[in-house]
């Protein structure tokens, strides 16, 4: 049985996707970018901030899912430079205690809407 995941304290799908699906004990977070859901326009400001924004976003679905940060088995980071990698590994990491995920970061063409970052997550509780 799945459940769809919908809050308005993170950007709306710009797309036939759902911001979560959960599956049982499993969320799965589609990519977040770095959108106000306030506004729902880009932030600006640096590649900082887009994380920051990003992170806040997928904070916001997983809590409305029940979820926390503590719950994340595996994250996907898509760049749009690998320039970025620090910078956004620092604010990522900055969500972070212990036991991290695993994760995968690359680099890619382009992004929706331009963005530098974009991460998902799949959360699990046990």
């Amino acid at each position: 049985m799945k459940s769809i995941i919908q809050t308005d304290k993170a950007p709306a799908p710009i797309g036939p996707y759902s911001q979560a699906v959960q599956a049982g004990n499993m969320l799965f977070i589609s990519g977040q970018i770095a959108i106000d859901p306030a506004t729902n326009q880009l932030i600006s400001g640096g590649i900082k901030e887009e994380a920051k924004q990003v992170m806040n976003n997928l904070e916001a679905v997983l809590k409305t899912a029940g979820f926390s940060f503590e719950h994340i088995v595996k994250t996907s980071i898509f760049l749009s430079d690998m320039n970025h990698f620090s910078d956004v590994n620092e604010i990522y990491g900055s969500y972070f205690h212990s036991d991290f995920p695993a994760r995968e970061t690359v680099a890619v063409l382009g992004l929706p809407k331009n963005v530098n970052v974009e991460i998902s997550v799949i959360a699990v509780k046990a």
